[in-house]
C-alpha cells in the first residue's frame, strides 16, 4: 500500500479521517462504497468533504493519482462525483488509480475554486510527517 506522504491524515481540530496508517492484510481493502450526499448534511460533514478535496487538489492536481493509504469512508462521498476511477474500477484495490473530475468538483464545491475566497483548512497547524513506519 502506498503512503502518500506529506498528505493530511485528518481535517484540523476534528476527527475526520482522511488516510489511514496501516493496509489491513487479513481481509484486504475496504471497499470504497458511493455514499450519497443528502441535502439536510452536518455543516462539518460539508466541511470535511470540501478539505478532503481541496488536499487532493493541493496535492495531486490534475494527475491520476494511487488510492494507497487514503480512507475509503472518505473517499466515499466523492466517488463517482468529484473522483473518478481511471480505467476498470475495483473498489477493493489500493493500487487503484483515480482522479479529480475538476468540473465536477468546482460544480459541487465552488468556494474552493473562488479565486481570493479558498477556505483555510490550517493544514500548517498539522503535523504532516508519516508518524507510523509499521
Amino acid at each position: 500500500m502506498l503512503k502518500h506522504r506529506g498528505f493530511p491524515g485528518r481535517l484540523p481540530g476534528t476527527d475526520y479521517q482522511f488516510t489511514i496508517r496501516r493496509e489491513n492484510r487479513k481481509k484486504g481493502a475496504t471497499p470504497i462504497v458511493r455514499r450519497e450526499r443528502f441535502r439536510d448534511r452536518k455543516p462539518a460533514d460539508k466541511r470535511a468533504d470540501a478539505g478532503f478535496l481541496s488536499a487532493l487538489i493541493q496535492h495531486f492536481g490534475a494527475e491520476p493519482f494511487e488510492r494507497g493509504n487514503l480512507d475509503a469512508g472518505r473517499i466515499g462521498w466523492l466517488i463517482g462525483r468529484e473522483i473518478v476511477p481511471v480505467g476498470e474500477f475495483d473498489p477493493a484495490d489500493y493500487e487503484q488509480l483515480l482522479q479529480i473530475d475538476f468540473e465536477a468538483a468546482e460544480a459541487s464545491f465552488p468556494q474552493l475554486f473562488a479565486s481570493g475566497q479558498q477556505p483555510d483548512f490550517d493544514w500548517e497547524d498539522l503535523d504532516l510527517d508519516d508518524e507510523d513506519e509499521g
